[in-house]
């Protein structure tokens, strides 16, 4: 059996949402991560890569992904060059780089991407904005809930300024419209 695989093309977007049962300061899904290159199969299958599973946190303030020393002595990894990284609490640190596939819930892949080794407190990684720019990222806060959604590949624009307004009252159709637009609801928003 060979232990090369290589993706599918991704024709329609793969997602996932987690749900948290109160307001987070973190976001974090568990990941599994494959040290093995995959080359152009028809499925990607983690098991059959040697994946281990991991608790990722999720950061739109780092610029890559982070893997630490636990998974480089887990999986066997061997760098495959060096580079300087930039941190909150030190700048210019040389820092090791591997190549990895890491799995998302759901069977989101991302095949053979470049991660640097690091330190990271409570997580076993980090996934960066290499990975979240991608793909549409959205988090809400609703109902004492916090909701963590990931699509990728991006399949639409996320506006919420121009997103109608969702309204848990009914609104009077001669009452200011609720955009800001100093017209009445019924000429505006409510016009049908």
């Amino acid at each position: 059996m060979s232990n090369q695989h290589q993706p599918s093309k991704l024709i329609h977007p793969l997602s996932f949402t987690v749900r948290y049962s109160a307001k987070t300061r973190e976001i974090f899904t568990d990941a599994h991560v494959s040290g093995h290159i995959i080359h152009n199969s028809p499925t990607i299958n983690r098991n059959s890569l040697g994946s281990r599973q991991y608790r990722a946190l999720w950061d739109t303030g780092a610029t890559a992904s982070v893997i630490t020393q636990k998974i480089v002595d887990e999986l066997g990894l061997k760098p495959i060059g060096m580079t300087k990284v930039h941190t909150a609490s030190h700048s210019d640190i040389t820092a090791e780089v591997y190549l990895v596939s890491i799995f998302l819930p759901n069977r989101v892949a991302i095949p053979n991407i470049k991660v640097t080794k690091g330190n990271i407190t409570g997580h076993d990684m980090l996934i960066g904005m290499d990975i979240i720019s991608q793909g549409d990222f959205a988090i809400t806060y609703n109902g004492g809930n916090t909701t963590f959604s990931f699509r990728i590949p991006s399949s639409t624009e996320i506006d919420f300024v121009q997103q109608k307004p969702i309204h848990s009252n009914k609104i009077s159709r001669n009452s200011p419209c609720t955009c800001g637009s100093g017209k009445k609801y019924k000429k505006c928003c409510g016009k049908v």
